[in-house]
């Protein structure tokens, strides 16, 4: 019999399809993602209209539909990032660092967004769901960056791991080590594949996450 194989390479700017017949390529695919508006993509948004019923707002991100920020999807450091990203829009900060940045309150699990975000303000927003033919895509002001080795959070200081790593020595030595290595004002998620990894290799995925920031 002969043995079909399907592979497939989805990467950001495209998807490549190859169907191999027993170990020769046959034929090969390529599609570009036109799809513009993926996970994780970082866009500074405008509120369109705040709506109380659904306790979320409508915002303006260049998309032919508005996308979707509820609520829940502030993230508890929403007023630190509105803060942080006015400033620098009016040029009052021209720094990534958040070193001597005065945190602002956090806000409650239950609050209104209409305490939070008005009509016109310019906020910083982060896909968290792609676009689908009907709707925009769905936001939230929870930025996080996401590296090879661990996902950088602004406004936060903890650092956590991820559940699946389990040597007890490991766990304290990334901690340890992060906890020296990480810049101020920012938390850590330690990712399984940090497990074994040297201090080099950590502090120059955590640099590239930090110049992306």
């Amino acid at each position: 019999a002969m043995n079909f194989e399907l592979i497939i390479d989805s990467g950001r700017s495209e998807s490549v399809i190859a169907l191999l017949q027993d170990k020769r390529l046959i034929e090969l695919h390529k599609e570009k993602n036109n799809n513009s508006y993926s996970v994780g993509d970082i866009y500074l948004g405008r509120v369109k209209k705040v709506v109380a019923g659904l306790n979320a707002a409508f915002v303006d991100v260049g998309y032919e539909k508005d996308g979707f920020l509820h609520y829940l999807d502030l993230g508890q450091n929403v007023n630190s990032f509105k803060k942080f990203t006015h400033k620098t829009i009016i040029r009052k900060l021209n720094t990534a660092s958040l070193k001597s940045f005065k945190l602002e309150k956090k806000i409650n699990k239950s609050g209104l967004i209409g305490d939070i975000l008005n009509a016109g303000d310019q906020i910083l927003v982060q896909v968290s769901k792609e676009p689908i033919s009907s709707k925009g895509p769905r936001l939230t002001t929870e930025i996080t960056i996401a590296g090879r080795y661990m996902v950088l959070l602004p406004f936060s200081n903890k650092v956590s791991l991820s559940q699946k790593i389990n040597s007890k020595d490991e766990k304290v030595r990334l901690k340890r080590l992060l906890q020296s290595i990480k810049p101020e004002g920012f938390g850590i998620i330690v990712r399984t594949v940090a497990v074994g990894k040297k201090v080099l290799e950590l502090d120059s995925t955590l640099k590239d996450s930090y110049k992306r920031w």
